[in-house]
């Protein structure tokens, strides 16, 4: 199944308001690289909580790995979950852990044992530059420090599906450049990336990324240079 993602004609609403998302239909590919892009209240946000299961829509169809999950179970939905990581714009680290065990929560939940957790974990927070500050807590770290400690949760259980929003959004531009190296370094191991962001300079620093642009809630092409392809064919976006 080369489409591991598919939105056809996806709206969204909260309340009885006008509609956040109206008609949004798009494939993702596995293993491809997608960065979302949109000014402030384009919709971004609402379409990655529709993206990570934290969200249902109000109309249209949503299939991930296969599964229809507008009429999918609820009891079922955390097994998917577990396939993708997220990277939320406000972090959502759990106060009373450490960076170590907020980054080793994942491995945990998917029932890894304690002796096959600490060697990759390690690994990832020296990645991410924070092997002085395992043991402190999200209170203890300074903004970029928790986006750091977010992304390394996100991505250390190798997810299928990688949802990041505004990842490089509080971190040094030496960081942000390391932060998407990892990005496509997991991209390069089978991982789909969507990353949501307002920075269109990081399309320049990511090969072969494919561009989604959301206005007003819809998915828009005003250059005319991206095609997106008919629901049910590969390619990227």
């Amino acid at each position: 199944m080369n489409n591991i993602v598919q939105f056809e004609n996806v709206g969204l609403r909260y309340g009885t308001g006008a509609e956040t998302l109206s008609d949004v239909s798009f494939t993702l590919a596995r293993g491809a690289f997608y960065v979302l892009t949109g000014p402030s209240g384009a919709g971004k946000t609402s379409l990655l909580k529709l993206l990570y299961l934290a969200q249902r829509p109000s109309r249209g169809l949503i299939r991930l790995f296969g599964d229809d999950v507008v009429t999918l179970p609820r009891d079922r939905l955390p097994v998917l979950r577990r396939r993708i990581g997220v990277v939320f714009q406000d972090f959502r680290l759990v106060p009373h852990l450490s960076a170590y065990d907020n980054v080793a929560l994942p491995l945990r939940v998917m029932g890894h044992e304690e002796r096959d957790i600490e060697a990759p974990v390690s690994e990832m927070l020296a990645w991410v530059g924070l092997s002085d500050r395992a043991s402190a807590r999200p209170a203890t770290l300074s903004g970029g420090e928790q986006q750091r400690v977010a992304i390394a949760r996100a991505v250390i259980g190798r997810p299928d599906v990688l949802v990041a929003d505004e990842p490089t959004g509080n971190v040094d531009p030496d960081m942000a450049e390391r932060l998407l190296l990892l990005f496509e370094g997991l991209n390069k191991l089978g991982t789909t990336i969507v990353v949501a962001t307002h920075d269109i300079h990081l399309l320049s620093r990511i090969p072969n990324a494919n561009l989604m642009r959301l206005d007003r809630g819809r998915l828009s092409d005003p250059t005319g240079a991206l095609r997106y392809p008919p629901l049910g064919e590969g390619g990227a976006l």
